[in-house]
């Protein structure tokens, strides 16, 4: 069982996480469309939740990720947006979680994959939401710039989880998590 001071630690270092990762979606909302089409971003908040996977667990990183996707669209986004936002998010979050515990694949891989996954999250609720079958003609380009975006997402991450010191998330880790 958790001491409580140890459960407000953690409670703390998600509400860190979370406030990193809408600032970090507040300023890929300032950036225009790259190439002029809409849903091609960087997904940098994605850093933090690839970060919080590797150090915290799926849990964690889960809460953050829909309570991120919630109150990124509340501030600076729609309810369709949050529809898209959140489909990705998790299928992305799930693969990655997947992927993270084979040892063939590094952060990078990872961060790659669940960039696909998350685009292919998108279409299909787009898809869903529009009954436009022909939508699915963008997932190449989407499928791309996943990988483009993976791959970025995937350095930053790791080179986070490089320079963050284990002992500091030590202490919130539970063995249940995965």
């Amino acid at each position: 069982m958790k001491q409580p001071r140890q459960s407000i630690r953690r409670l703390t270092a998600m509400a860190v996480c979370l406030a990193l990762s809408l600032i970090l979606s507040y300023l890929e909302s300032l950036i225009p469309p790259l190439f002029a089409l809409p849903g091609v971003k960087p997904g940098l908040c994605n850093v933090v939740i690839l970060f919080l996977l590797y150090r915290l667990g799926f849990r964690d990183a889960l809460c953050v990720s829909l309570c991120r996707v919630v109150i990124a669209n509340l501030l600076f986004g729609s309810l369709p947006a949050a529809a898209f936002g959140a489909a990705g998010a998790l299928l992305s979050l799930c693969g990655m979680a997947l992927l993270k515990r084979l040892p063939c694949f590094s952060p990078c891989g990872v961060s790659i994959a669940g960039g696909v996954l998350h685009n292919l999250g998108q279409i299909a609720v787009a898809v869903a939401m529009t009954k436009t079958p022909g939508l699915v003609s963008y997932l190449p380009l989407l499928l791309v710039s996943g990988i483009c975006a993976g791959v970025l997402v995937g350095l930053l991450a790791a080179l986070l989880l490089q320079k963050v010191p284990a002992s500091l998330t030590a202490e919130f880790t539970d063995t249940q998590q995965s």
